[in-house]
């Protein structure tokens, strides 16, 4: 993996915690979004921490490059910034993961580990800011979206975006875990989102979950 932080100081302690872990391996830092990127693509890592705030293209410009030049590399963004316009920046810039750095080493590290693994993360303040920003407004929906998705899709879209595992969206559905595994692939794919998380906002930007609707 990689590191991206303009500060020393907090760039070689993460990537201290990290190396001391006998199944990860820091293979370069950046201090500035442009060598971030440029590290991304000569050594190709699994996980690429990303620090927000930094000097030239910074870390949102950074991770939509690596995300569309190295789509293999996950982009782990870690900041001590919470706002909306970050979060929501980094998450369609193609983030797999968005964590606050007052977060405990531990779960620093295994929020690596679930990223590497190809899930989605999000810190759970974060999660709440995502449920509040659409309760304040969605803004415009763009409901043409799931035009593209069969009934079913459309159903399993409206469970994994309530937080559904799944094996509980087989349970809900009646169906099979390896089934549902498939509509969730080919809904991604009809959405042009890169993980569950992205399918999430599409579903509020639709208006097929509202907040405070329930399950």
């Amino acid at each position: 993996m990689t590191v991206a932080d303009d500060q020393a100081v907090v760039r070689a302690g993460i990537a201290a915690i990290l190396d001391a872990e006998p199944d990860l391996c820091v293979v370069g830092q950046a201090a500035d979004g442009d060598t971030a990127v440029e590290l991304a693509l000569s050594a190709r890592p699994d996980v690429a921490l990303m620090d927000v705030r930094m000097p030239g293209i910074g870390g949102l410009a950074a991770t939509a490059a690596i995300t569309e030049r190295s789509p293999a590399t996950r982009v782990l963004v870690l900041t001590t910034f919470g706002l909306d316009e970050y979060l929501f920046a980094a998450l369609r810039a193609g983030a797999a993961g968005f964590l606050l750095k007052d977060a405990e080493p531990e779960r620093v590290i295994d929020a690596v580990r679930v990223v590497h693994g190809g899930a989605a993360l999000l810190d759970p303040a974060v999660t709440r800011t995502l449920i509040d920003r659409f309760t304040d407004g969605p803004g415009p929906l763009d409901t043409t979206r799931l035009d593209l998705l069969t009934p079913r899709e459309t159903e399993v879209l409206r469970q994994v975006a309530r937080g559904l595992s799944n094996a509980e969206i087989a349970a809900v559905l009646g169906v099979s875990p390896p089934t549902v595994k498939d509509h969730v692939s080919v809904l991604l794919g009809k959405l042009g989102v890169r993980d569950r998380v992205q399918a999430t906002i599409a579903a509020y930007e639709t208006g097929l979950i509202r907040p405070g609707s329930g399950p």
